[in-house]
C-alpha cells in the first residue's frame, strides 16, 4: 500500500501573550491509501490542531508533512489552498451547507474552485447525490433538509472532487442516535470503494466503526490500534 499521509516530528506552538504552548510535541504518523483511521484525545490533547494540519487549514511549527507526495509543511497559502479543494473532502459537525442554494449546488462547489465547467459539475453531482442516496432531494435548500440529509449533503460535497483523504470532524456530533448510525454506514460505505477516511471524535462508538484508533494525549500519540 502507498502512504498517503507521513508526518514527522510535526511540532505545533501556540503564542499566549508572553507563554508559548506547545499543543503538539513531536508527532509522527503514517496514513496508508485506503485507511479508515479514527484520531480521538479529551480536549485539549490536540486532536483538532492535528486534524487542522492534517487539513491544511495550519501548518506546524515545525516538522514534514508529506500528503499524497507533496510536502505541503513548505508551501504558501494559496498552494495550501488548492491542495486543500483537490486533495481533501472535509465534513463538519455543523454541516458548512450554503442556506440559499440548493443540494445539488452546494455538492458541486469545490468544482467551482477548481474550474470545471458547469456541465462537468452538474453531472458529477448529479452522481454524488446518488451515491449518499439523496437522488430525490437536489433542488432542495438545507432548510428544507433533516440534520442527516444535510450532513448527506456535505459528504457529497466532500467526495466530489475525488479527494486523497476525507477529513471528517464530529461528524455525527449533531445528529440523533439513528440519524448517526446513518451516517456512519455512510462512512462505511465509501471506505468500502477504497476511500481514504479519516474521523475525528471524543466519540468511542464512532471511533469503534473505523479500522485503526489513534489516541492523542497532552500533544503526543498516546496509543495506535487496529480495531
Amino acid at each position: 500500500m502507498s502512504k498517503v499521509i507521513k508526518i514527522r516530528n510535526i511540532i505545533r506552538d501556540f503564542k499566549l501573550g508572553q507563554e508559548i504552548v506547545n499543543v503538539l510535541k513531536g508527532i509522527d504518523l503514517d496514513i496508508e491509501r485506503g485507511e479508515y483511521v479514527a484520531i480521538m484525545g479529551p480536549s485539549g490533547s490536540g486532536k483538532s490542531t492535528l486534524m487542522n494540519i492534517i487539513g491544511c487549514l495550519d501548518t506546524a511549527t515545525a516538522g514534514t508533512y508529506i500528503l499524497n507526495g507533496k510536502d505541503v509543511s513548505k508551501m504558501s497559502d494559496d498552494e495550501l489552498a488548492e491542495i486543500r479543494n483537490k486533495e481533501i473532502g472535509f465534513v463538519f459537525q455543523t454541516f458548512n451547507l450554503l442556506p440559499r442554494t440548493t443540494a445539488l449546488d452546494n455538492v458541486a462547489l469545490p468544482m467551482v474552485y477548481a474550474g470545471f465547467s458547469k456541465s462537468e459539475r452538474t453531472k458529477r453531482a448529479i452522481e454524488v447525490l446518488k451515491d449518499v442516496g439523496l437522488s430525490d432531494r437536489m433542488d432542495h435548500k438545507p432548510n428544507q433538509l433533516s440534520g442527516g440529509q444535510r450532513q448527506r449533503v456535505a459528504v457529497g460535497r466532500a467526495l466530489i472532487n475525488n479527494p486523497s483523504i476525507i477529513l471528517a470532524d464530529e461528524p455525527t456530533g449533531n445528529l440523533d442516535s439513528k440519524t448517526s448510525l446513518e451516517i456512519l454506514n455512510l462512512f462505511e460505505d465509501i471506505h468500502k470503494k477504497g476511500n481514504t477516511v479519516i474521523v475525528v471524535t471524543h466519540e468511542e462508538d464512532v471511533a469503534a466503526r473505523a479500522k485503526r484508533i489513534i489516541r492523542l494525549i497532552d500533544g503526543m500519540i498516546s496509543s495506535d490500534t487496529m480495531n
